[in-house]
C-alpha cells in the first residue's frame, strides 16, 4: 500500500500531518481535498499518478520511473 509503505514515513519525516498536506494539494490542484479525503483514498488505494506526483513535490521530492536490469 502506497500511503503505509511511502507517503506515511515522508511525512513523518518532513513533519507534515496529512490536514496540512490536504491544504497543499487543495492550493496546487484546485480540487477540495480534506484530510478525510485523503485517507479515504489512502484506505482504498485510489491515488491518481497526479496526485503522488503533487505529493512528492509538496515534500521536496521527485518520482522516477527506472529500467529494471535483467
Amino acid at each position: 500500500m502506497i500511503y503505509k509503505d511511502i507517503i506515511k514515513p515522508l511525512l513523518s519525516l518532513n513533519q507534515f500531518t496529512v490536514e496540512k498536506l490536504a491544504q497543499e494539494m487543495s492550493g496546487r490542484l484546485n480540487k477540495k481535498y480534506t484530510r478525510s479525503s485523503l485517507n479515504g483514498k489512502f484506505s482504498r488505494d485510489t491515488l491518481s499518478m497526479k496526485e503522488c506526483q503533487t505529493i512528492a513535490e509538496i515534500l521536496d521530492y521527485h518520482i522516477e520511473f527506472i529500467k529494471n536490469k535483467k
